[in-house]
């Protein structure tokens, strides 16, 4: 079946089991939706982590037990990018988009995406997107394989049809859970070694097609460089992070291992988002900095973290979305948030996200060809994407709250820098 292309731009679906580790007898089941450009020519890529329990329904386990039978699986019901369509600001600056969904994490009696604490989640994003820059949008990566050269399957025209990036450029993005998902995978695949073997969690990914008995890639350690994801940002939407036993340790030391990687990071949260500030272990941001958070961890005090923070005026938990989805908004809602009681937050598809996908549009422009932004961490605190964020109304619709230090952004060592403008130095 041939893609779906629209106005210059293309969407398909790959299916693909993912084994973390070849000492781990362990198979996760993914889809991959993929945006790109028809001309096959993307300059990058952003890798979205989606948020929770978007698009699962009670009826898993029988829709997948009767798709044994059909051919059919529920996974293809899941369509994260109907909720998070910021397409638009990749296809203007010539990148790619890319949602991944797996079903490991289907609960027995209420079905999920997954908990904000798994770095698994993190890891099969980053393998999903090397996947994409090695073979392109296609599910028979096998008959590429130059030990296949002699096969009948081989098919040496098959990268030129299905590549469609330039790069290995990728930004890593998520919302909710889904932006502590991305935390992982930004800290690229060396980083998802060391942690994750520390950690109880190795990475070192083979990639097998959906077939009774499937082809598999070479483990991932044994990839050209240059087909394994480089990343070069981070965006997250309100990430949450959670800790559970054994399944989900959280991901404290990817944010540490994130703030000293020189690397543009951007955490946005909003004025009313009760699942990111209070909910989130530990909370997405805090005012007391003494006290965790995720956004202290990744940009702590007295060190040199790129990570920049913003708080959205009215910003709720689920105002990213471009679609309503009735599970966020439960979570957006709950009884016992009083952050912003009788304060008309802002809803799906309104203009926080118009805000969101701009804020995309300009991130992702730092690193276009033709204005790659490079160098140092005041280059980046001074870019034009940076002094777009620091105002009361970047786009001219939704406002941004003040920090302490006066400005919209927070950043490490933001109020020293304040003080000592106080004080008359330079």
């Amino acid at each position: 079946m041939k893609p779906i292309c629209i106005n210059g731009y293309c969407f398909d679906r790959i299916h693909l089991w993912i084994q973390y580790h070849k000492s781990i007898p362990l198979f996760i089941e993914v889809v991959v939706e993929v945006f790109y450009p028809k001309n096959r020519q993307a300059e990058g890529l952003v890798m979205f982590n989606h948020g929770f329990l978007i698009g699962n329904d009670l009826l898993y386990y029988p829709k997948k037990i009767l798709g044994a039978l059909l051919n059919d699986n529920p996974l293809f019901g899941i369509n994260p990018s109907y909720y998070y369509n910021y397409s638009c600001a990749a296809a203007e600056n010539n990148w790619a988009m890319a949602f991944i969904s797996a079903s490991h994490s289907q609960g027995t009696g209420l079905p999920a995406i997954d908990i904000g604490g798994n770095p698994r989640v993190g890891q099969e994003a980053y393998a999903a997107a090397s996947y994409l820059i090695r073979y392109g949008v296609t599910d028979f990566f096998y008959r590429e394989e130059e030990r296949g050269r002699n096969q009948p399957f081989f098919d040496c025209n098959l990268p030129e049809q299905s590549r469609f990036m330039t790069s290995n450029k990728v930004i890593f993005a998520g919302h909710s859970v889904g932006g502590a998902h991305a935390q992982a995978a930004a800290c690229g695949f060396g980083k998802l070694q060391e942690i994750g073997e520390k950690t109880g969690k190795p990475f070192n990914p083979i990639l097998y097609d959906r077939e009774f008995l499937p082809a598999s890639t070479e483990p991932l350690s044994e990839w050209n460089p240059a087909h394994r994801a480089s990343p070069v940002g981070l965006l997250q939407l309100s990430p949450v992070d959670q800790k559970f036993p054994l399944v989900a340790p959280g991901m404290k030391p990817y944010r540490e291992a994130l703030s000293l990687k020189p690397m543009p990071m951007v955490m946005t949260v909003g004025e009313c988002d009760c699942p990111g500030l209070l909910s989130s272990t530990p909370p997405a941001w805090r005012e007391k900095t003494d006290e965790p958070s995720q956004f202290n961890q990744l940009a702590p005090e007295g060190g040199n973290s790129w990570a920049v923070a913003t708080r959205i005026a009215k910003g709720s938990h689920c105002g990213y979305l471009t679609e309503p989805d009735t599970l966020c908004q439960v979570s957006d809602s709950q009884k016992e948030c009083l952050l912003c009681p009788g304060i008309d937050t802002y809803q799906p598809d309104g203009d926080e996200t118009a805000f969101t996908t701009e804020l995309f549009r300009r991130f992702i422009a730092l690193y276009s060809n033709s204005s790659e932004e490079k160098g140092s961490r005041s280059k980046w605190l001074t870019s034009p994407f940076i002094s777009w964020l620091n105002t009361q109304s970047p786009d001219g619709k939704v406002k941004l709250l003040p920090f302490r230090s006066g400005q919209y952004i927070d950043y490490a060592g933001a109020e020293t820098i304040r003080k000592a403008q106080g004080a008359g130095m330079p």
